[in-house]
């Protein structure tokens, strides 16, 4: 499939605004290379085009992932049968602990014991409404995000009255939660914030383990301003009206640090409100503010959107939508809104925007993915706000898709490169919500591989080893809710743990996936990826994956360095030999001696042609040794 590239408008050199670059735009665009149109779409005969519609029942396509087991949402407090699509009940974010899978939903959380991943039991559901629920987890301490104005500070169902009226029982920010007890949650604190918490993320400090903070990102309309919120200098009234970016403090354009005291969660409090898009002479609107292009030279034709209609982005950086932190390599990647963010978290407290970046074909820079070593960062567009239809074979394929980046460390501080886009790679019906969404990476070594929920696209699963050429290499979908009407639904998420893919589907509950091998994926390299085991997991409070050696680990070297062309022929076949024989010695308890032979002959063999493998196999050989 021929496929073209269109570089990104990128900003470089830290605080910068983007005003003076705007005025480029409608030149640069007259460069820009044409972007793949309706004629490059892959296959029209793809299976995932047209499948049957059916709530429980619909039609399926899949390929290198089986369907495992399926938890169906409860008739109530989670699920209303007369309004399956509702945002009052929808699951959103999800997280790990132990053997358990948290799924957030608007109207509170589930815990399920996830032990037998093929029967997946509720353990947990704790009513609890407010809106996003969005959650992360840390020990005993679970997280969640309250955004709406229904919250209330007791988790009451009643609501807390009209938005416009000020209530000292509203509750807009952070929960956390006590969960030592999964069977008994307990809410010990409750960080009110002016535009409440559509997401949050959790940020570990490498230095500090007696505390954690949490990255707070609003992109809901201001709170009233009678009603009392935590800042820096404490839980004060009247923040809350300060729009203006020329008013004092405004409570736009910053996210919100809040600094939890792992021991006394209780005593958690908002340390810092950082504005990461701060401009050269201070202003803090100092990023996007507007539309990247005033419309795009096919939009009135049926080429790359529908006839009479204008696709023209319209970003505005006023907070993060997510932000993703990696503090292995003292790094996050902030999405937000109009602008992907590289971020210095090195003092956790105190994180500083080192790059920016802008992409005229990104509406909503959604949310970010690093892979293993923190040398590629990728950035999601939810162009329609997840509600839309946007993967018809009229949209162009760099809209509402990834955008990959890797890292550029050669000058003073890093700096993201643009390398290719990533959109899943068939078309869907007008009737289904599709657009990039939540993602995390699998573990397999050697391979940037990455799984992601599409909404009602279903899960793609990918390798971005080479970030300019992304790739699927797996996918699941099922056809939408409704053959009549676009129903909310879908995959909010789908996330690699501990040997399986987790979707959490917005209408219809968890859905659990195996990955199968294909010719893109080695039984080795799943086997691999499963013995990476966590004992918790959130897919945006990355830490490193590392792997003990292994034969599944030596093996999946081999079998990438022959899907590379590295061992071909009778070399590879004698290496496989080796390695099968020391792994048959090793299961029958034979001497190591006999184990380190074989793997001697296997090294020698390999000789130059794969340095991974060789280091494989070399360590592996260690771990036989005396």
């Amino acid at each position: 499939m021929p496929r073209r590239k269109a570089s990104p408008i990128e900003l470089r050199g830290g605080p910068r605004r983007l005003l003076g670059v705007l005025a480029a735009v409608g030149m640069l665009l007259a460069l820009l290379p044409a972007l793949a149109n309706a004629a490059d779409y892959p296959d029209p005969d793809d299976p995932r085009a047209e499948l049957a519609a059916g709530f429980e029942d619909a039609a399926t396509a899949t390929a290198g992932m089986d369907l495992l087991a399926h938890f169906k949402k409860s008739d109530t407090p989670f699920f209303d049968p007369e309004n399956v699509g509702s945002f009052a009940f929808a699951n959103s974010d999800a997280g790990f602990t132990g053997d358990h899978y948290v799924q957030g939903n608007f109207n509170g959380f589930q815990i399920f014991d996830i032990s037998d991943p093929a029967n997946p039991t509720l353990r947990t559901s704790v009513v609890c409404p407010g809106g996003q629920g969005d959650v992360n987890v840390y020990g005993d301490l679970l997280f969640t995000s309250v955004e709406q104005s229904n919250g209330r500070v007791d988790c009451g169902t009643e609501g807390a009255g009209p938005s416009d009226v000020p209530n000292p029982d509203r509750m807009r920010g952070v929960r956390i939660w006590d969960i030592s007890d999964l069977d008994n949650p307990v809410q010990v604190a409750a960080i009110q914030l002016c535009r409440g918490s559509h997401t949050h993320r959790l940020v570990e400090d490498p230095n500090d383990p007696s505390n954690v903070y949490i990255y707070n990102s609003g992109t809901a309309g201001q709170r009233h301003p009678g009603e009392a919120v935590h800042t820096p200098e404490g839980f004060v009234d009247g923040r809350c009206g300060q729009t203006d970016p020329d008013s004092p403090n405004p409570s736009m354009w910053m996210i919100e640090v809040i600094k939890v005291p792992v021991d006394n969660a209780a005593a958690a409090e908002v340390v810092n409100e950082v504005r990461l898009f701060q401009g050269e002479n201070g202003e803090v609107d100092g990023l996007q503010n507007g539309p990247t292009r005033p419309t795009h030279p096919c939009a009135d034709t049926d080429e790359c959107a529908p006839a009479g209609t204008t696709y023209s982005p319209t970003p505005n950086t006023n907070t993060c939508h997510d932000i993703t932190a990696f503090p292995e390599i003292g790094l996050a990647a902030g999405a937000c809104q109009g602008n992907g963010l590289l971020i210095d978290i090195s003092d956790p407290a105190n994180p500083v925007r080192i790059d920016a970046v802008a992409d005229e074909n990104f509406a909503y820079w959604h949310s970010a993915n690093f892979n293993n070593d923190g040398t590629t960062v990728m950035f999601t567009d939810e162009w329609g706000g997840g509600v839309g239809a946007r993967c018809a074979p009229n949209h162009q394929l760099a809209w509402g898709a990834n955008a990959v980046f890797t890292i550029d460390r050669s000058g003073p501080t890093p700096q993201l490169v643009f390398q290719d886009y990533y959109k899943l790679p068939t078309s869907q019906t007008n009737q289904e919500n599709c657009v990039a969404h939540q993602a995390n990476l699998v573990p397999v070594p050697g391979r940037d591989i990455v799984v992601q929920g599409w909404y009602q696209g279903g899960v793609s699963m990918f390798d971005m080893t080479d970030p300019a050429n992304p790739v699927e290499i797996a996918y699941f979908d099922r056809g939408p809710i409704s053959a009549s009407e676009l129903v909310l639904g879908g995959f909010w998420s789908a996330y690699w743990y501990n040997g399986q893919v987790y979707g959490s589907e917005i209408a219809r509950g968890v859905d659990v996936f195996e990955v199968t091998p294909t010719d893109l994926l080695s039984e080795n390299e799943i086997e691999a990826a499963k013995e990476v085991v966590l004992e918790e997991h959130n897919a945006m409070a990355m830490r490193a994956y590392t792997w003990d050696p292994s034969f599944a680990v030596a093996g999946a070297f081999v079998d990438q360095a022959e899907r590379s062309g590295a061992l071909t022929g009778d070399t590879l076949a004698e290496v496989r030999e080796h390695l099968a024989t020391a792994e048959e010695l090793a299961d029958g308890n034979a001497r190591d001696r006999a184990v380190v032979a074989q793997l001697d002959n296997a090294i020698r063999k390999v000789g130059d042609a794969d340095p991974a493998v060789t280091q494989a196999l070399q360590e592996l050989r260690a771990t036989f040794l005396d």
